[in-house]
């Protein structure tokens, strides 16, 4: 009877040689950054998170907005898109002026229109000519 050969497929992420680059996790561990940063940054990127959020996010890129600006724009009712608004301002992603009885919102600062352009142009890298709709 001829024996089954057992052949160990090791994964891209497994160590067939353990063995540890210690020059590199010490250049490294000096360059990272404290776990109340990195805490944060998780914290920050959750709020790109939701597919609301971000259509709201897009759309103060491009102009201030009023909340019934955006409800029209988005085809949603108002108090779900005052708890996206909330949300965001609370972490200080947008911030809001008043005009007379009139709140705009706008985007905080050019830093969150440079994530949400970065992630875009890397979802797009496979199609670049697909147009956004």
């Amino acid at each position: 009877m001829k024996e089954k050969e057992e052949h160990v497929v090791l994964s891209e992420f497994d160590c067939s040689v353990k063995m540890i680059h210690k020059d590199v996790v010490n250049r490294v561990r000096e360059k990272m950054p404290a776990r109340y940063f990195t805490d944060q940054l998780s914290d920050f990127f959750s709020l790109f998170g939701d597919s609301t959020r971000i259509s709201i996010l897009w759309a103060l890129s491009m102009s201030e907005m009023c909340v019934c600006d955006i409800c029209a724009l988005l085809n949603m009712k108002q108090s779900a898109v005052s708890q996206q608004l909330k949300r965001l301002r609370q972490s200080r992603i947008i911030r809001n002026r008043r005009e007379g009885k009139v709140v705009y919102y706008s985007l905080d600062d050019d830093h969150i229109a440079c994530v949400l352009d970065l992630g875009m142009q890397h979802i797009r890298e496979e199609n670049p000519n697909e147009r956004i709709e």
